[in-house]
């Protein structure tokens, strides 16, 4: 790592915008080792062979139809890197901040700050599906992210077997993949909501009913994959359950607050919420009805109904 490169890089942030994404890349990879991709040929088989088991098991057992990303990437962390600044400036271009008097200083502050942020959540990500949301173009498809060294590390830091956690891990992904295949149109209505909602901010406006629309789609997305995780998985979980969950919890006052700074405190509420009412729907009825929720728009839970399932069942199923 190489602390004064990363200053360098941010101090020297240049160009028009409130953040010189380029800078953000650069100081972001100084400061995060990349980790080593020393893959054998069995290990990118294992890869393989986890994303197909996956896709089958999710397609059989909740008999979702949907299709593999045709990028799936084992990364290392300076590839998620240069794969998410890309995401980051779509979507952070349409707050379209005011430069103020300084523009050059804050231009430095928020390179800086997304460089730091950037770097802290490579070291953490484990698998990634993105959809590429705000993407210009029509030909932009989604993709199948793995960041190799941190599936490595955190299986040793769990005492997980590697093959076994990695394995879980893509199901976990591919459960993703699966919902947006459900869903067409979950893309366009998570697209919607972004925009407008960072569009308010940019103007200082807060609707507090696109934040929570956005809030509840994402706990929606994110238990689901969950459930998922768990429903189709092909080997004993509850250990890596368990830990991961713990993990998810954990770290030291540092880290801890730093993910509340990034928000993960929501993320990780939104995993546990949304899995909780997804496992109340399966007890209540079956997968089946709770693949429902993927229909249409309206088939999404309120945040009202998130907390009463019951609810969410009366009015859908």
């Amino acid at each position: 790592m190489n602390f004064y490169r990363a200053v360098r890089a941010v101090t020297d942030a240049s160009g028009e915008g409130p953040v010189d994404w380029v800078a953000v890349g650069d100081a972001a990879k100084a400061v995060t080792a990349p980790g080593t991709l020393d893959l054998a040929p069995a290990d990118e088989r294992a890869y393989a062979a986890d994303v197909r088991a996956a896709r089958d098991q999710i397609r059989s057992v909740a008999g979702v139809d949907f299709d593999l990303p045709e990028t799936v990437e084992i990364q290392n962390r300076h590839h998620w890197i240069d794969a998410n600044v890309v995401t980051f400036e779509r979507i952070l271009d349409l707050l379209e901040p005011e430069a103020g008097l300084m523009p050059g200083i804050a231009r430095s502050l928020n390179t800086g700050s997304m460089a730091f942020a950037v770097g802290f959540l490579a070291n953490n990500v484990l698998g990634q599906y993105d959809p590429r949301l705000l993407s210009p173009g029509a030909g932009d498809d989604h993709s199948l992210y793995f960041v190799h060294p941190n599936i490595r590390r955190v299986s040793r830091q769990l005492d997980a077997d590697e093959d076994r956690f990695r394995r879980w891990i893509a199901f976990h992904e591919v459960s993703h993949a699966a919902e947006f295949g459900a869903a067409p149109w979950l893309t366009d209505h998570l697209e919607d909501l972004i925009e407008t909602t960072l569009r308010d901010l940019s103007a200082a406006r807060f609707n507090r009913d696109d934040f929570l629309a956005i809030d509840t789609t994402m706990t929606a997305v994110e238990g689901y994959a969950e459930l998922l995780m768990d429903q189709t998985f092909d080997e004993e979980y509850e250990d890596l359950r368990r830990k991961l969950d713990a993990r998810r919890r954990g770290g030291g006052p540092i880290a801890q607050l730093i993910r509340r700074l990034l928000g993960l405190g929501r993320k990780r509420r939104q995993y546990e919420r949304g899995k909780d009412f997804f496992e109340a729907v399966v007890n209540a009825r079956d997968l089946r009805t709770a693949n429902l929720v993927w229909e249409r728009p309206e088939n999404l839970p309120t945040d009202d109904e998130l907390r009463n399932p019951t609810r969410w069942l009366t009015r859908v199923a």
